[in-house]
């Protein structure tokens, strides 16, 4: 029985590509209770492999967390699919407001502690009694309340091309080093401001919500369906749109657009930019953002360091890395110092 991908990243798109159909990028969660997580895990993989699906989907015992994509002829089955499983029906599908056919490659499905990597070891709090869920036209609202303190509940490289007006953005390199800092930052004010949070999807915020309920605020409120439903909200409804640049996101397209504004800079030159990269050396893969100009002066690499690896053969380049404990900065997220205008 296959439970595991059995073609290339590069044979998928070829084979999206021949095949010419529309697919569907979508992401969901749920918080549940799962008794056997592999059982579950293999059971979607199997169903979901047949329908063609791709992705990245993590299940734990506290439920699911998925990015993927599906054929959109394929969509209704995959629908019915999650309705035959009880804590799944109906669910709340996050569609992408830009398709991309090869937004997934492959399918990945993989047991997790958590579906969300948050740090804690405390168990004393209840991950479902959450703060009030609100939709677009309620949260334009509140985060014009002068009571109300907004809180971008994502990391650093991601708020940095795109954030709600006037929101705190933590800068932090993880989920959870945002929740100490948040909490202490607000100590004063557990009692008499409206917390509200946001995040991409509302996965983070859902967690978020309840754990800070555990810390004691008493007004806590989070934007259902995080951004990218707040921008389809935005243009269906005609509301007035508040998020100011581009919404990061967790596949090959790592950004939608939300609003024309560019609020981010090129870390090589500096100019108004907000396309991220990863450095085209395999030894590397640093995400940064970087311009037109600069990819083509580049070649698409973070330093000029990287550039001679990446210019090298490629047996020079294995060679080069045999033996070694590849970096892999893609974690450090533009942290890097040969990145002159990071923020």
């Amino acid at each position: 029985m296959q439970l595991y991908n059995t073609l290339s990243a590069k044979e998928r798109a070829a084979l999206i590509k021949d095949a010419g159909q529309e697919r569907l990028t979508i992401s969901f969660y749920t918080y549940a209770h799962i008794g056997n997580v592999t059982i579950f895990r293999n059971h979607l993989f199997i169903r979901w492999n047949e329908l063609d699906v791709l992705g990245r989907i993590y299940v734990a015992h506290e439920g699911i967390n998925a990015q993927l994509s599906v054929p959109a002829e394929n969509f209704e089955a995959f629908k019915a699919h999650l309705d035959s499983i009880s804590f799944l029906e109906n669910v709340r599908l996050n569609i992408a407001i830009e398709q991309d056919n090869l937004s997934f490659l492959k399918l990945k499905v993989k047991v997790r502690k958590k579906i969300v990597a948050d740090g804690l070891n405390d168990t004393s709090f209840d991950v479902t009694n959450k703060g009030i869920h609100v939709g677009a036209e309620e949260f334009n609202e509140l985060i014009e309340d002068p009571d109300t303190v907004l809180v971008d509940m994502r990391n650093h490289y991601e708020s940095e091309i795109g954030h709600f007006k006037n929101a705190i953005t933590p800068d932090v390199d993880t989920f959870r080093d945002s929740l100490d800092i948040i909490e202490k930052d607000l100590a004063d004010h557990k009692e008499d401001k409206k917390l509200v949070m946001y995040c991409t999807g509302g996965i983070r915020c859902e967690k978020a919500s309840a754990y800070y309920k555990h810390k004691g605020f008493k007004q806590v409120y989070q934007l259902e369906g995080g951004i990218i439903e707040y921008a389809r909200q935005v243009e269906n409804k005609q509301l007035d749109n508040k998020f100011l640049g581009k919404n990061f996101v967790f596949d090959h397209r790592r950004s939608e657009r939300i609003s024309e504004h560019v609020i981010a800079n090129c870390h090589q030159c500096g100019k108004p930019c907000d396309t991220h990269e990863n450095c085209a050396n395999e030894a590397c893969h640093l995400l940064f953002i970087q311009c037109e100009e600069c990819a083509q002066k580049m070649d698409n690499c973070c330093s000029v360091e990287c550039q001679e690896v990446h210019n090298l053969p490629y047996e020079e380049q294995k060679k080069l890395r045999r033996g070694k404990v590849v970096s892999n900065k893609i974690f450090k997220k533009g942290r890097s110092e040969v990145l002159k205008f990071k923020k």
